[in-house]
């Protein structure tokens, strides 16, 4: 059965060599620059770009390449294709059409057929369609720079990239504008329809991606590996498991009726399913295909896989079978570091284990998380991993454990989101601890009524001894070095602004140009539990109080309230809050 490959015509659009390139060596000028960076191994830069396009660390590619340019001057066009790559894997298409601009350039590396392959999946991506058809249309017309030719992979890379993104009104517009480029034997090839299969499951109609398949028999196209899986990608997003379990029957038959090994079905075909019977939490479908998995001689199970038969595992309530799979992947992983689980798969079995109170096993996975694990352990994860100790130890019934962990994740990370389970956990160990021992306890501000407004305990706004903005800071240096905060006045006496003490950084300039403004303000009416509540979540070291009168405001300052102020409220037993 023919097929045509998505990047079958690149191999056959090569540029050919400018007549120079046959300039012997010994002919050119040794004061070439871009010559003598030719010679020069940039593959190891390469290397590090796709490592960090992998990590989503666009600003160090920008900055490493960069630093690459200035030692070696012009960089190939291969390692700038990787750069656009990058781009687009990290979402900055615009970061990419500069890179671009940068290339077609005189005196640039120049593009490919690559570089509009990329440029053309990261407008399709960000839904740029207008775009991605003028650089189409440029192409076909030749008026494109680098004189690329339109192929079948120019035109299925952005069919590939507006499917993924659901458009199947924009893919079948470039369908009926490039179709014939993608003609196989005078009709439609079978790796289009997998892409409009996909389209259909990705845009949440998976029934239409089983219906092409009737169009497609009707054709004479035979179904590939990637259409069957496709398909079972459907059933189970429809829920008919029962149907995908035909189509990996089907599979399988036709593989050996015909000998034909691409039909077996591979390791993608087999994680569809284990996802789905995971969802349905059908945990005998579950067994028999990892143990189909298992005795499958030339299948391959990699790191994903196992991932989501762990997966799959925990959500049929198996902690048992999750633990003896994952035990199995860490004990391979040493022959194999490509197989060491991600951090993931030890976040998943870390919920499961927490749940159930399992604080020995819980504490394990958190000290194996950070040496075991494979990739970047993001500060989301490295938080949850906090909370979720904190949970075991809370269902295992050990407060003071818990209490101690409570403590260190405060002081760690400064706060707790109430929404997630580790601030549940946190509110449920309040409650066990009560006011006594809770470190999370409200200040009580026995001194004042909080309902009072804050008229009644502000300071004058001329005690604060405010500045005229006009003042350069050389003038009143000596003020900030035993004030944080100073109110800055205009000519008239009105309150502009805010100066910090952090934000002094030019001696000659005004105090006017390098206040915070407008001032935080609250009238005089304002409650006094309001304004506290004001300073503690935004962090406010003065408040400005202005006058009311009737139904509006009036400019003039007449008071302040300060974070000095709101300490000396406190109980002297009371200590404040030392994460804030």
């Amino acid at each position: 059965m023919n097929r045509i490959s998505a990047t079958s015509s690149l191999s056959t659009h090569l540029p050919l060599l400018p007549s120079s390139c046959s300039v012997p060596t010994r002919r050119r000028s040794r004061g070439n620059h871009h010559y003598s960076s030719r010679r020069v191994n940039l593959k190891p830069l390469t290397s590090r770009i796709v490592l960090l396009k992998r990590r989503r660390q666009l600003d160090q590619i920008v900055e490493e390449v960069e630093a690459a340019k200035k030692r070696y001057g012009r960089l190939n066009t291969i390692v700038m294709n990787s750069v656009l790559e990058g781009c687009v894997h990290c979402g900055d298409v615009d970061l990419a059409l500069r890179m671009f601009r940068e290339m077609v350039e005189p005196g640039g590396c120049g593009v490919d057929s690559i570089t509009y392959a990329i440029i053309l999946k990261g407008l399709g991506k960000v839904r740029r369609i207008d775009e991605a058809f003028q650089i189409m249309e440029s192409i076909e017309q030749g008026s494109a720079p680098g004189n690329p030719k339109l192929s079948s992979s120019l035109v299925y890379g952005l069919l590939d990239a507006l499917i993924s993104a659901g458009d199947l009104r924009r893919a079948n517009g470039l369908l009926a504008r490039y179709g014939t480029l993608l003609l196989e034997h005078g009709g439609p090839s079978i790796l289009v329809y997998n892409l409009l299969m996909k389209g259909y499951v990705n845009s949440g109609s998976p029934q239409a991606a089983v219906i092409l398949l009737d169009e497609m028999l009707r054709l004479g196209l035979e179904p590939d590996r990637p259409t069957y899986n496709t398909l079972i990608h459907a059933c189970i997003k429809c829920g008919d498991l029962d149907a995908a379990m035909k189509f990996l029957k089907e599979m399988k038959e036709k593989a050996e009726e015909y000998y034909d090994d691409s039909l077996y079905p591979d390791v993608i075909t087999y994680t569809t399913l284990v996802k789905g019977f995971g969802d349905a939490k059908d945990m005998i479908s579950l067994q028999e295909i990892y143990l189909e998995m298992k005795l499958c001689d030339s299948l391959f199970i990699d790191r994903t896989a196992f991932t989501a038969v762990v997966d799959a595992l925990l959500k049929c309530g198996s902690t048992s079978g999750a633990l003896c799979v994952f035990g199995e992947v860490l004990k391979i992983s040493g022959a194999n570091v490509d197989l060491r689980p991600k951090p993931h798969l030890y976040m998943s079995m870390m919920r499961a284990f927490a749940v159930q109170g399992d604080y020995g096993m819980v504490r394990n996975l958190y000290l194996r998380l950070w040496p075991d694990s494979s990739g970047r352990i993001s500060k989301a994860v490295q938080q949850e991993a906090d909370n979720l100790l904190m949970e075991a130890a809370l269902n295992a019934g050990q407060l003071d454990e818990a209490l101690g962990i409570l403590t260190s994740i405060v002081r760690r990370w400064k706060a707790i989101p109430w929404t997630t389970s580790g601030g549940m956990a946190a509110v449920r160990l309040e409650a066990l601890l009560g006011f006594s021992k809770s470190i999370l306890r409200p200040h009580l501000l026995s001194k004042v009524i909080p309902s009072e407004p804050i008229e009644s305990i502000m300071i004058p706004f001329e005690a604060t001894r405010p500045l005229l903005g006009t003042l350069q800071l050389k003038n009143v240096v000596m003020r900030f070095f035993k004030e944080q905060v100073v109110p800055v006045i205009d000519e008239w006496g009105s309150c502009i602004g805010l100066l910090h003490r952090e934000d002094c950084n030019n001696l000659e300039a005004p105090l006017v140009s390098m206040m915070r403004s407008p001032p935080p303000c609250v009238s005089t009416t304002t409650s006094i539990g309001r304004v506290v509540d004001l300073v503690l979540e935004k962090k406010h070291k003065m408040v400005i109080v202005i006058h009311s009168c009737g139904s509006g405001y009036s400019s003039k300052a007449v008071g302040a309230f300060t974070r000095a102020q709101l300490y000396r409220l406190f109980e002297p037993e009371q200590k404040l809050l030392w994460w804030m």
